[in-house]
């Protein structure tokens, strides 16, 4: 049973999103949760050629960036009602921006994020490899050392990151997510005692979507036959759109097949996973229940699944 529900965690709550809807649930530090929902409309539902395969990844990359910077900062605003005053420069920007500058200024944070992610995985890893270069190495030699600079620090980052014991909280919360999907998508019932059995792994990650971006990315690369510095670097820049939109593509097909080979492709993805997951408790579980719940009738859902059945 395949159902179309993706989520992120957020800070001590999980985001779930079902078509045109996606909720946050959050546990606010007097222990209750607190579950927002609302639509977001896609920007292909606009431009139906949006929809057409690897567009659509390129489409889907960029809004849940945008979507996940949104409830970030959502359930990051409970952990600081509980803490000290805001700062003078938060009380200068809450005086000075609106609910319509918000907007703006939560825009230039999601593309000053994308910059830094695209000068640290794509151009930084060209520069340092293109040393080698110098040394008398080949050519392919050289694009196969980008490569693994480029996961190298992938994975680097994930490690240093997962030392924070802010960031141990949302990788828990990263795996109550994915129980539950894996949960729903068993057919069984949502309740914590029933997610914990699954597994918190899951194909559809956003981890495996950003492991298939760097594998994916030596292979495009490979084609740059140009000599001027600043054109390889240029076209590298403008092959990432390309490179996440088929990268989607593969996370789509693994998410909705067991084909062995598929499965077996998959693999080092899933072995990611257990650097960004943890193993959550059960109030966490909770919290990623209440999340789909607020886009989506589970008990419906799978009632009626049981009569199709008889």
């Amino acid at each position: 049973m395949k159902v179309r529900i993706g989520g992120q965690a957020v800070m001590e709550g999980v985001m779930m999103k079902n078509e045109d809807r996606y909720a946050v649930s959050v546990r606010k530090p007097d222990g209750e949760i607190e579950t927002k929902t609302e639509r977001y409309t896609s920007i292909s539902d606009r431009y139906p050629v949006l929809k057409l395969p690897v567009l659509r990844g390129v489409v889907n990359f960029a809004e849940s960036m945008v979507v996940g910077m949104k409830t970030l900062t959502y359930s990051a605003d409970f952990i600081e009602d509980g803490e000290e005053e805001p700062s003078r420069l938060e009380q200068w920007l809450n005086r000075h921006f609106s609910e319509k500058w918000e907007g703006v200024l939560m825009g230039g944070i999601v593309v000053l994020s994308f910059a830094i992610a695209i000068g640290l995985f794509m151009v930084l890893p060209y520069f340092l490899s293109n040393i080698f270069e110098g040394f008398g190495m080949s050519r392919p030699a050289v694009l196969l050392l980008e490569g693994l600079i480029r996961v190298g620090i992938f994975l680097g980052y994930i490690i240093l990151i997962s030392k924070m014991n802010d960031i141990k909280r949302v990788f828990m919360y990263h795996g109550a997510e994915h129980k539950t999907i894996n949960c729903l998508e068993a057919g069984e019932e949502l309740t914590p005692e029933n997610v914990m059995k699954y597994s918190r792994l899951h194909k559809r990650c956003g981890t495996s979507f950003l492991f298939f971006v760097m594998i994916i990315s030596i292979i495009f690369f490979f084609f740059i036959r140009v000599d001027t510095v600043w054109l390889k670097v240029a076209l590298r820049l403008l092959l990432v759109p390309v490179i996440a939109g088929v990268s989607y593509e593969f996370i789509r097909l693994a998410g909705n097949s067991d084909n062995p080979v598929i499965t077996a492709l998959s693999k080092p993805g899933l072995c990611l996973q257990l650097l960004t997951t943890k193993e959550p408790d059960e109030s966490m579980i909770e919290v990623a229940i209440r999340s789909v719940e607020g886009v989506f009738d589970w008990k419906t859902y799978l009632e009626k699944e049981r009569k199709n059945r008889e």
